[in-house]
């Protein structure tokens, strides 16, 4: 699973000129789920989304979760963070659960949500619609959260014609 999360004063979701969710304060995560995802994904991403401490407290920074704070959380399915852009121009959905399975596991994932936290506090948007998301970015405050060990891989030094280091004579022989 993949998320885009935003810490948000307000936001609200639209489909066919009507609104059908809005929150206050809290945060919205835009949620892509990949056709290997688990439940163990869906239960690690429940986990972090409410207790990722993205609000500050009156002191200091980074020290509320939008559990702390009592916030909301608006959820809105989104399949192409999953989009592979590499090759092309065309984004490739390959990555991306199916329709209906990707549909059970985000209405599975809604319910954790509310297991974990207060359902009342829980909002989603509908999925597979074409939808308007109106937000108000708090900060701007946005982060992206992937399900899967993520591992930062120092890039190796890519020496172009130019950056080529000369040859030596000793080289030469």
């Amino acid at each position: 699973m993949r998320a885009v999360v935003q810490r948000v004063l307000s936001a609200s979701v639209t489909v066919n000129g009507e609104v059908i969710s809005s929150i206050s304060k809290g945060i919205v995560v835009l949620l892509g789920i990949g056709k290997d995802d688990t439940p163990a994904d869906s239960q690690y991403m429940a986990n972090k989304l409410l207790t990722l401490k993205v609000f500050d407290n009156g002191e200091a920074m980074w020290r509320q979760s939008v559990k702390d704070i009592s916030g909301d959380v608006l959820c809105v399915s989104q399949f192409t963070l999953l989009a592979n852009t590499v090759k092309g121009s065309k984004p490739d959905f390959h990555r991306a659960m199916g329709s209906q399975q990707s549909k059970d596991m985000y209405e599975a994932f809604l319910k954790r949500l509310g297991e974990l936290y207060n359902p009342d506090k829980i909002k989603d948007g509908q999925f597979g619609a074409m939808m308007s998301v109106s937000l108000t970015n708090d900060g701007p405050v946005t982060f992206t959260l992937d399900s899967r060990k993520f591992e930062y891989v120092q890039p190796t030094p890519d020496l172009s014609r130019s950056q080529t280091p000369q040859q030596t004579p000793e080289e030469d022989k």
